[in-house]
């Protein structure tokens, strides 16, 4: 059982000026339904998709999300907040909707991760909270599926905690990166909260208490026969490391001990060279099927060339790179006002720039992802408006959104379709079980089996298409046109 949703007060995660902007509604009496997309524009890592995470999180956050009398006296004492305001915060919940795509899901730049369908002072109040977790854990997700990739099949244990920026990081990094493909973690307190797999072996440390290394390897096997990792490197590891381990080992099956999980571990030196002179002595002494792990500094790229390298390394331990994502330190997410309601309809509302990638698409919005029906792959990502249906029993043309001029047809027959936001909060009320974080995983290693192995190269991957609708593009050229013709006009 997951123990990942205890109460924490977090009603002040929030930036200085969504108070005031609330204040402001407040005041003027503005209780119009807004709603409020968070997206991002750019994959992270220069990978080719990006991976949905931090929802669990956000989930718990709003459930939680009261002012505690202390969080109303603090904003008093700031002296910018009015008595009817701060009773107003005294008594607050969220009361809207909220729509996600569900963690471990590939998702791509644009598309409305989490819609936020309520009153305009809730909304805003919600938006740096909803960010800072959605952004971090899906980065970290997104880094490890990197990790994961190069491993090629290989395990890789996520050990980045005493390298990650806080506790959360660590803790709710370590979830992500399990999610994404990572097999366990160092983190005892993710263990505990998020049903994930713990690993880990020993420290230099403790080799370096003992008298020798032979007798601190003994001890070590002695008490974990059916996990014992040996770490190689203290002294040297070809002359003294390898040896001893394979001593130990040899002690272990001459008592008829049959580990489950043996093995040495490099962290230090010329990882190919050593793990390659490793296996022939392990191999020599009849230890073929002992693991080689390795640490020290390693990511996608050192990986992928130890590989091609002929290293014989089977297990890789991930720390510093994947939970800080020490190439990409930001994933880049952004909540953006799409549509106020006027009476019973939505009226979209856009935002322009000089910049064309920083133009948003207006209005009510899901995604529909097309998948080819004979490879089960992703043939393109539709974003569209709540209502409007697809009937995959018919031709759709899509188009790109920028070059218009470039289209492609999908006959009616050769795809199926499936909506990717779905209802996470109806008037206020969680409507959504989230699974296990040991589901997701699974979750999302099927979901990675849906892109093309074009998109998972870690190089220059191609990308995957996401359109608009006509409807939506023709909302959207129309605000577009009717804004260059005011700024025209002055």
């Amino acid at each position: 059982m997951e123990m990942g949703n205890e109460h924490r007060d977090l009603s002040l995660l929030t930036d200085l000026y969504e108070l005031t902007m609330m204040q402001g509604y407040f005041k003027e009496g503005k209780e119009s339904i807004a709603i409020f997309d968070a997206f991002y524009r750019k994959n992270p890592c220069g990978n080719g998709y990006a991976i949905a995470c931090g929802l669990d999180q956000i989930i718990q956050y709003i459930k939680d999300l009261r002012f505690s009398y202390e969080s109303v006296e603090y904003l008093r004492s700031l002296g910018i907040f009015e008595e009817d305001f701060l009773q107003y915060l005294s008594g607050f919940h969220f009361t809207g909707d909220i729509y996600a795509i569900p963690e471990g899901t590939v998702m791509f730049p644009y598309e409305p991760v989490i819609k936020v369908v309520a009153p305009i002072l809730q909304a805003q109040l919600i938006e740096p909270a909803i960010l800072n977790m959605m952004n971090h854990q899906s980065l970290i997700a997104t880094k490890a599926a990197r990790v994961c990739r190069a491993a090629d099949g290989d395990g890789v244990m996520e050990f980045g905690l005493r390298r990650a920026q806080g506790a959360d990081a660590g803790t709710y990094g370590a979830r992500a990166a399990v999610i994404a493909g990572c097999v366990g973690t160092s983190n005892v307190l993710a263990g505990k909260k998020f049903g994930v797999p713990v690993m880990g072996t020993h420290a230099h440390s403790w080799i370096m208490s003992f008298d020798d290394e032979y007798s601190a390897f003994k001890f070590y096997a002695d008490m974990y026969p059916n996990a014992c990792i040996l770490l190689v490197d203290t002294y040297d590891t070809l002359t003294s490391g390898v040896p001893n381990a394979i001593r130990v080992f040899t002690e272990m099956r001459e008592a008829g001990i049959k580990s489950t999980r043996y093995g040495i571990r490099l962290d230090s030196g010329d990882l190919a060279y050593l793990s390659k002179e490793a296996r022939k002595m392990l191999d020599a002494a009849g230890f073929e099927d002992a693991i080689i792990s390795a640490s020290n500094d390693l990511d996608e790229t050192l990986i992928t060339d130890l590989k091609r390298q002929g290293a014989t390394i089977t297990s890789w331990g991930v720390g510093t790179h994947l939970i800080t994502s020490k190439d990409c330190p930001s994933f880049g997410g952004v909540y953006k006002l799409a549509a106020l309601k006027e009476g019973d309809k939505f009226v979209p509302k856009i935002k322009i720039s000089e910049n064309s990638e920083k133009i948003t698409n207006p209005g009510n919005k899901t995604i529909f992802r097309l998948y080819d029906k004979v490879t089960g792959k992703i043939r393109a990502d539709l974003i569209s408006f709540a209502d409007e249906h697809i009937d995959p029993s018919q031709d759709l043309m899509l188009f790109d959104p920028i070059e218009t001029w470039k289209k492609t047809l999908l006959r009616g027959g050769t795809f199926n379709v499936r909506e990717l936001l779905v209802p996470i909060f109806r008037n206020g009320e969680c409507v959504y079980d989230s699974p296990p974080t040991m589901e997701i995983a699974q979750i999302c290693k099927k979901e990675k089996d849906t892109l093309w192995d074009e998109t998972k190269r870690l190089i220059n991957p191609q990308k995957v298409w996401v359109d608009l609708s006509s409807q939506l593009y023709e909302v959207k050229k129309g605000l577009l046109d009717s804004m260059g013709n005011q700024k025209a006009i002055r």
